[in-house]
């Protein structure tokens, strides 16, 4: 047998925050280490944190990068134990993303990543360049002070491996993994049984399964150990790691051997070092590889990859005080360890990464901006509800880090919250009360219904909740209006214009923007508390999609944890909610008709935001789908519909809603230019500034496309519903065949596109 144990780290780590980077670097490297790990592997650009962006471009940061490993060498951090530690490095005129492999207080070999992350939220090509030479390791001058600091002028840079005596170890780097032609599958070949692969992957709702199936998928045909390592934690943008909307990592560090997962990290916590041990035989590896012939077949005519000898062993014989990692579990979503005693694999489900996901960001954005707590304008409808949950959630993950001994969590909660005299937070409703402030900002055009909801929910969680009627400041700017123009602006229930009605509902919104702020900044003075409040705002993808928002209204904050979550997957994390957080006012909230209260209630008239869409939200989500991540235009996606709902409506019918879409989408456009910055969480983001790189200026009649869909409608006899009803039982053909691979799922707004 030859014994390996193996750490793979999920870190936080905060964009140009060296010493708070190298803190957590050293301390994982210290757990590996004391756990009698001989290979720990961190995630990509570690050093530095992955969302530097455009300070890549500086060249301190790169500066800095060296700096910080020049202290990791210099010390005992790499004796005995291989250490993967990621950093930008400029080789002649290029900036490269690497890898660089320590072991024993020298660079064993810098590892430049070839194939770079540039779609969605990702813009790698910005900073740096891809390696392109495939077929050598080339000579790479160390900087002075490291040479000098460690006695080492040169050291191999390239595509290669490392050969140590016992075993081959070579780096994958995140985006490379997702490639047609994966490098593991070639340096398989060459004898490599080791995989490290350094990420920056964000989360996503549903993503996680995707990776593990790509690292089970590396190792299932060809053998092989697989480590992953990733950030946790929002390190400065737009998205969370652990796997940039607030850049925030999802983590879920794991380790996967010969197609099996035998460790796996949290992809939610609160923790700044997160070290997954995996100990495993390598022997099994070359077991599997020598009894697949066509493996032994394709090895023996292999394109040979460039290696770095290093003489030692990494590896232990037999023994009895070294026991194997077991695979784990494969189940269904699952938060437990079964009563068997294997431990599951850890799928979170979509409701339960709803409320960590952006309760870990939450928490990471405010430890981080200096703020003493948020202040949310709480409606006591789904989407405020949803938000005021969340940071329900932070702050039960919050007294739950700090019950499980975790110090640094400890003591942030103790700066934030304000405690003294050696108190901290133990109970998380008495915490919510220190940092977080609700308020339901009624007019005359609210109901008791959702003043009730908001304060009922407000109790559960534990917030400062305040009631005020914004009406007086309403009427004084409607006034002063009529002062001006000698007009007074009408609802439309009563005789006024649609310009009137429309008028009528911004100023009630905006005016509440502009309160939210003032009690954010003053709220803390009023009752002795240092700092100030960020405010939250909570408006879904669905409504910034149609632009069913006010500009500069309510919906415009500091910051928005459900910016990229849809309606219908909110109104689940409410069921959920409701239950497993222990709101129980969240099920009458969720099950209340979605309504912006901006007009008048009549007896024959009620505001529904479906109505004054023109639209549903499981439509929207459809719709944003096709748009998005399946790249329609008009004429394609009336297409795809009239397969996915052709049995229902006619061609003109179909027709109708897509021209309406793409109207209100283009009409308002222009609003996602000054959207809230909020935590990435679905692949279909309207949001302008990062992720969705369209234009806001659009011709709102689309006339080629619309001239199009008229002629396709006219041919398919367009009055007519062209399908007959399909069965249950041939759905899956008629949005896999029927409708072809663009389209296939695009109807269901729960699939995990």
């Amino acid at each position: 047998m030859r014994l390996l144990k193996v750490a793979t780290c999920n870190l936080n780590q905060w964009a140009m925050d060296f010493d708070c980077n190298l803190k957590n670097i050293k301390e994982s490297i210290t757990q590996a280490k004391q756990a009698g790990a001989v290979i720990r592997l961190g995630p990509e650009l570690e050093i530095t944190g992955y969302g530097c962006e455009d300070h890549f471009l500086e060249l301190d940061t790169i500066n800095h990068g060296w700096e910080c490993l020049k202290e990791i060498l210099v010390g005992d951090w790499t004796d005995g134990i291989l250490c993967s530690i990621g950093m930008p490095v400029i080789k002649g005129s290029e900036r490269y993303n690497c890898q660089v492999l320590c072991f024993n207080r020298k660079i064993i070999m810098i590892r430049p990543k070839m194939w770079l992350a540039n779609d969605g939220n990702y813009r790698e090509l910005r900073w740096f360049t891809a390696w392109k030479h495939k077929d050598q390791l080339v000579d790479f001058q160390l900087p002075s002070e490291i040479a000098e600091a460690i006695s080492q002028k040169s050291v191999h840079f390239g595509y290669g491996y490392v050969q140590f005596l016992d075993t081959a170890v070579a780096a994958e780097v995140c985006e490379e993994l997702f490639t047609p032609i994966p490098p593991h599958a070639e340096l398989a070949l060459n004898g490599v049984e080791v995989f490290m692969n350094a990420s920056g992957s964000h989360h996503q709702l549903r993503k996680l399964d995707v990776r593990l199936r790509a690292f089970i998928g590396a190792t299932h045909t060809c053998g092989g150990v697989y480590m992953y390592s990733n950030h946790q934690g929002c390190d400065g943008g737009r998205l969370y790691h652990g796997i940039q909307m607030l850049l925030v990592s999802d983590g879920c560090s794991c380790v996967v051997v010969n197609g099996d997962v035998v460790a796996q990290g949290s992809q939610f916590s609160l923790r700044d070092s997160e070290v997954v041990l995996a100990q495993v035989d390598l022997d099994a590896v070359a077991s599997l590889r020598g009894s697949i012939s066509s493996f032994q077949e394709q090895a023996s005519y292999k394109n040979t990859v460039s290696s770095v000898l290093v003489p030692y062993k990494l590896c232990q014989p037999f023994s009895m005080q070294m026991s194997l990692s077991s695979p784990l579990k494969v189940s269904s979503w699952s938060f437990t360890i079964v009563k068997s005693g294997i431990p599951d694999i850890n799928y979170h489900s979509p409701e339960e990464e709803i409320a960590f996901g952006p309760g870990c960001w939450l928490w990471d954005y405010l430890r981080r901006s200096g703020a003493s707590g948020f202040l949310l304008p709480l409606s006591g409808g789904a989407d405020s509800s949803s938000v005021a949950a969340i940071v329900g959630c932070m702050c039960q993950l919050v007294v739950k880090e700090i019950d499980n001994g975790d110090e640094q969590v400890k003591a942030d909660a103790i700066r934030i919250g304000n405690y003294t005299d050696g108190q901290f937070p133990t109970d998380s409703k008495e915490f919510a009360k220190r940092i977080f402030y609700t308020v339901f900002m009624g007019s005359e055009n609210s109901s008791e219904d959702t003043k009730k909801r908001a304060k009922e929910l407000a109790d559960e969680i534990g917030s400062w909740h305040l009631d005020v009627s914004i009406d007086g400041v309403v009427s004084a700017l409607l006034s002063l209006f009529q002062t001006l123009t000698g007009k007074r602006p009408r609802y439309k229930v009563d005789g006024g214009s649609n310009i009137e009605n429309l008028g009528l509902q911004n100023i009630q919104a905006r005016i509440r923007m502009v309160l939210a702020f003032m009690l954010a900044s003053l709220l803390p003075w009023v009752h002795s508390k240092p700092g100030f409040y960020l405010v939250l705002g909570s408006s879904n993808v669905d409504e910034g999609l149609r632009g069913y928002l006010t500009k500069y209204d309510c919906s415009s904050a500091d910051i928005n944890p459900i910016g990229s979550i849809s309606k219908q997957d909110l109104r689940a994390f409410l069921r959920w909610a409701a239950i497993h957080l222990g709101y129980s006012s969240l099920a009458e909230i969720e099950a209340a008709p979605p309504t912006a209260e901006l007009e008048p209630i009549r007896s024959n008239y009620s505001q529904l935001d479906e109505v004054d869409m023109g639209m549903t939200y499981e439509e929207l989500s459809v719709y944003g789908r096709l748009r998005k991540i399946f790249r329609c235009g008009p004429v394609s996606m009336f297409k795809n519909l009239c397969y996915r709902w052709g049995s229902r409506l006619s061609p003109l019918e179909v027709a109708y809603k897509v021209k309406h879409f793409f109207k209100y989408y283009s009409i308002n456009r222009h609003k996602m230019t000054v959207l809230t910055p909020s935590y990435h969480a679905e692949s279909y983001s309207p949001e302008d500034n990062r992720f969705d790189l369209r234009q806001f200026l659009y011709n709102a009649r689309w006339p080629y496309q619309f001239r199009k869909m008229d002629e396709l409608v006219k041919e398919l006899d367009g009055n007519e519903v062209a399908l007959g009803e399909t069965r249950d039982e041939d759905k899956s053909k008629v949005n896999g065949v029927g409708m072809g691979i663009v389209a296939a799922g695009s109807g269901d707004p729960k699939s995990g596109l």
